[in-house]
């Protein structure tokens, strides 16, 4: 007889690890299915975590082999260990996915090995890697599965030369030449730690801009920074192929529009276009479930076509990142218990963690201007900012935009400093819908990173005041 459920979640990834501690904390019976061996998903396992403890490394080496000195720190020859700096990464995924499992066990959550796939109404069939199958019934279904790579058509990844971020994040050693395919989030930070390493850098993307889908001015205050670092750009192009040569890769590209080839030569090629999400055998069929052109499942406040099937995270509409999985995974959970569940969709950060972080929350001011909605803008940059002069960190600025009329703010961009961590002041803000004279009107600590905020909502009715 099928083991009987509350709810049966699968895949472990933030979504559907946070749903099934929510779960389980609500009195719920829990389940929740993940093939790989640790949970936590692509973001714990090969992705938001480890890149991050690279970025972090990498920037503390590059700051020893180049500012040390500027500070009358002096040190002795500096050199890279890389097994080493891999394995602290190592330690940070271990460390993190133990941690799941702790808080499975505490809140009484099945963890289920093995790859989940629905089996029609309330059933569940989970595959173990020994080809057994395990059926599970459940009142409550939600899929979680997240979103693999997007491929390059005519280029196969080998994980060794030609790579995805998996592969990036696994390199045996730095590349001479490393050639980046596509200029968004994880091209950009994947880049840089190779670059801070020693690798030189080319980004090749088919847009006209950097960072597409960011504020216009934080786009190109971004690439111009990255440039100032040394890494290269060749925008409006597309690659249209790789040829593997014993010693090297030869990878054609051409105009976005066609014609114009140029062939870059490199060592290593990271493919990072995008990701689509996972629905493969998930038996979507069975239960009158289908996905648009894009491979997403389609919602009604979480809810599928299917009754009592609930979907999460990438595989489904909203912007991918791991921290909107994690609230909707929250909120499904909590309406499965019969309490109120939401999540704000205007109210969700984005951070690119390179250096200087880059953060925004809400609308850009294209998107206002394509809305006919009037605003105001105010902005402040780090160079005038106190903390930021001492730590030798000036570059970028903070933006915050407002409703002309009620002041309450729409949108806010930072390029600077510890982007990530100041961008949640502003996320508050929003969720609680202040105004920009709020947070202009709220004591800041000085000296701070964080009065470069301020003196943003203050420029948005013209009072700044620092300099």
């Amino acid at each position: 007889m099928a083991d009987q459920y509350d709810v049966v979640i699968i895949g472990g990834g933030p979504g559907g690890y946070n749903c099934a501690i929510r779960a389980g904390q609500l009195g719920l019976k829990t389940a929740c299915i993940e093939s790989r061996k640790t949970l936590g998903g692509t973001c714990l396992n090969v992705g938001c975590i480890p890149s991050k403890a690279m970025l972090h490394a990498s920037e503390l080496y590059e700051e020893a082999n180049k500012n040390f000195a500027d500070m009358g720190i002096e040190i002795g020859k500096l050199s890279l260990n890389l097994k080493k700096m891999m394995g602290q990464k190592d330690d940070a995924v271990d460390g993190l996915t133990k941690g799941v499992e702790f808080l499975f066990k505490k809140n009484k959550v099945d963890h289920v090995r093995g790859k989940g796939r629905i089996a029609g109404k309330g059933k569940v069939i989970v595959t173990g890697e020994d080809g057994k199958e395990t059926e599970l019934s459940a009142k409550n279904i939600v899929i979680a599965t997240g979103s693999e790579v997007t491929p390059l058509p005519g280029v196969e990844i080998d994980e060794e030369r030609i790579v995805s971020s998996t592969g990036a994040l696994e390199l045996k050693e730095v590349p001479k030449k490393l050639i980046v395919i596509g200029a968004g989030v994880i091209g950009l930070e994947l880049g840089s730690v190779w670059r801070r390493l020693g690798a030189d850098v080319t980004v090749v993307e088919f847009l006209d801009r950097a960072l597409p889908g960011m504020d216009g001015e934080v786009s190109k205050q971004a690439k111009r920074l990255f440039e100032k670092q040394g890494m290269s750009f060749k925008l409006s192009r597309k690659v249209t192929g790789i040829e593997k040569l014993k010693t090297k890769l030869k990878v054609t590209t051409e105009a976005a529009k066609g014609g114009s080839e140029e062939v870059l030569d490199a060592d290593v090629v990271l493919v990072c276009i995008g990701r689509r999400p996972y629905t493969e055998g998930l038996g979507l069929e069975t239960v009158g479930i289908e996905v648009d052109k894009r491979g997403m499942i389609a919602n009604d406040h979480f809810k599928t076509a299917a009754e009592g099937v609930w979907v999460v995270g990438d595989v489904t509409s909203g912007p991918m990142l791991a921290h909107k999985a994690e609230d909707e995974g929250t909120a499904v959970a909590e309406l499965i218990a019969g309490k109120a569940g939401h999540v704000n969709y205007d109210a969700i950060p984005n951070v690119v963690y390179t250096y200087p972080e880059i953060a925004s929350v809400g609308q850009t001011e294209e998107q206002l201007k394509e809305s006919g909605r009037k605003y105001k803008s105010g902005a402040f940059p780090f160079m005038a900012n106190s903390r930021g002069r001492t730590n030798h960190t000036t570059d970028g600025f903070v933006k915050i935009l407002a409703d002309a009329e009620t002041d309450e703010i729409l949108g806010a961009h930072i390029v600077g400093p510890n982007a990530g961590e100041l961008i949640a002041e502003l996320t508050v803000a929003m969720e609680f819908r202040a105004a920009s004279e709020d947070i202009a009107r709220t004591c800041h600590a000085h000296p701070t990173l964080s009065e470069a905020v301020r003196q943003a909502a203050m420029g948005v009715e013209g009072w700044t005041m620092q300099m």
